[in-house]
């Protein structure tokens, strides 16, 4: 289905204002080039490299999401970051993981490759310099 949306002019000026504050909301300025232009990311992107980069270390069974991001994914949005919450102030970064282990994975030396990974992951792919990730093990997942 293509929904198209006809704005008259003074709805116009107030949607792009929306769509403004929105962005500033929930992006961060990575570069500013008056000959080039700007980057921007937003706080979703990096909660997205934070999951992928804790989803590949051994024994990371999921991320888990709290109650919002549950609803959400059941009505049709899906949250890209379940488990991950994001703050950038002043280019650094503070990432909070909610993760479920595998069953018989030592939780301190895996928390530890987890840290580093998405450390080495924001970091190099961003340019942000990543102050604190702290992690809460939300369960243990035990298959037979």
């Amino acid at each position: 289905m293509i929904i198209f949306v006809i704005l008259i002019p003074n709805e116009r000026k107030a949607w792009k204002m929306n769509m403004e504050q929105e962005s500033a909301r929930n992006t961060y300025l990575l570069q500013d080039d008056e000959k080039i232009g700007t980057v921007k990311i937003a706080d979703d992107v990096v909660a997205m490299i934070a999951a992928l980069a804790a989803m590949e270390v051994d024994g990371v069974a999921s991320m888990n999401g709290n109650v919002a991001n549950e609803f959400l994914s059941r009505v049709g949005v899906k949250g890209l970051a379940k488990g991950v919450r994001v703050e950038i102030f002043n280019k650094k970064v503070k990432v909070e993981l909610a993760i479920t282990m595998e069953y018989g994975f030592n939780i301190p030396a895996t928390c530890q490759r987890v840290q580093n990974k998405v450390k080495n992951a924001i970091e190099n792919m961003t340019g942000l310099e990543v102050a604190d990730v702290n992690i809460r093990i939300a369960g243990i997942n035990v298959t037979h």
